[in-house]
């Protein structure tokens, strides 16, 4: 089969095209035929040597999530999954290739009025930001939720998840045109922040009292600011790290707001807490994306032997929504 493979470290020029053997469904997995597969950041990363891929999973194929049809069943998962099932998920790696086993509960059915490039978009952006806000970040129907990065994969999910869950959402951005596009998706607040401020406007717009659940994908440079933003008793879910690894803390501000920081990754965790995860996905979003509540956004897509443009085109933070790769 093909697949991406990275070979050394660096950008884009470390990323092949090339034949490598096909996995096999044995024992409780299955295989499936890949047609879509989304970038993410963790793989611009994973091939500058930056996060490495989790042990048990392929180590220099990279990619998180996919949609594609079961071509074959593993003999102890059968009646788990069926060969010619839709299918979509996310993995720990290996996805940007034209097969790979996973667990049959790791996957989920791809909605009738989706086609593969749109449900490849959906599965870690909607996992995550679904895992978040709700599972990690408590947020409760009729919350304010401030979202960072929205214009982002994970950020216009978010968007729309909170949307469904009744709750005002105010997003974040350094582009305004990013931030417009957002308001389609069900943005309330758009706060511009080419500067990095962003407390004083969210406070604005919450009476003073800061938002309840704050999902940050910017990571240091935010968190004085999310510091000052967020409410007595609220939640700052930590998903990226964009701006940056490393920052000071001052826990008076923590302990005057009695916050919590809360650091999340669906890649490192154990298989169960995966599946868990995947199952909440199935019930709660996977009945919006079937009747239109929410969407995955597609920004573009790029046939796998374009895998390099591809990365070029997600490492220039132009994109608005998910990049893909096509099989």
């Amino acid at each position: 089969m093909k697949a991406v493979v990275i070979k050394g470290k660096g950008g884009p020029e470390v990323l092949h095209v090339e034949d490598v053997p096909r996995p096999e469904a044995r024992g409780e997995s299955v295989l499936v035929r890949v047609h879509a597969a989304a970038l993410n950041r963790a793989d611009l990363l994973q091939a500058r040597g930056l996060y490495p891929a989790p042990p048990g999973v392929p180590a220099d194929i990279p990619g998180l999530e996919f949609a594609g049809v079961v071509e074959a069943v593993g003999p102890d998962a059968e009646g788990q999954a069926k060969v010619g099932d839709r299918v979509f998920g996310i993995v720990a790696g290996g996805a940007q290739a034209e097969y790979l086993t996973t667990h049959p509960r790791m996957l989920a059915r791809i909605p009738d009025a989706l086609d593969f490039a749109s449900a490849g978009a959906a599965p870690e952006a909607f996992l995550t930001a679904h895992d978040a806000l709700a599972t990690q970040g408590g947020l409760a129907p009729g919350e304010a939720v401030l979202i960072h990065a929205a214009g982002s994969g994970v950020g216009t999910a978010a968007v729309q998840v909170a949307r469904a869950m009744g709750c005002t959402t105010i997003g974040t951005s350094r582009t305004a045109d990013k931030l417009d596009r957002a308001k389609a998706l069900g943005l309330d607040v758009a706060v511009a922040n080419p500067s990095g401020e962003f407390a004083d406007e969210v406070r604005r717009h919450t009476g003073g009292e800061g938002v309840p659940v704050i999902l940050d994908l910017l990571g240091a440079k935010a968190l004085a600011e999310n510091l000052k933003a967020v409410a007595k008793r609220g939640r700052i879910v930590v998903v990226g790290l964009l701006t940056g690894t490393k920052a000071e803390l001052d826990l008076n501000a923590l302990l005057a707001r009695r916050a919590t920081v809360v650091g999340t990754t669906l890649r490192a965790r154990p298989l169960e807490e995966k599946i868990a995860a995947t199952r909440l996905f199935a019930a709660t979003v996977l009945p919006w994306l079937e009747r239109g509540a929410v969407r995955p956004v597609l920004d573009s897509t790029f046939p796998l032997d374009d895998v390099r443009k591809a990365h070029e085109h997600l490492a220039s933070n132009a994109s608005f929504g998910k990049v893909v790769l096509t099989f």
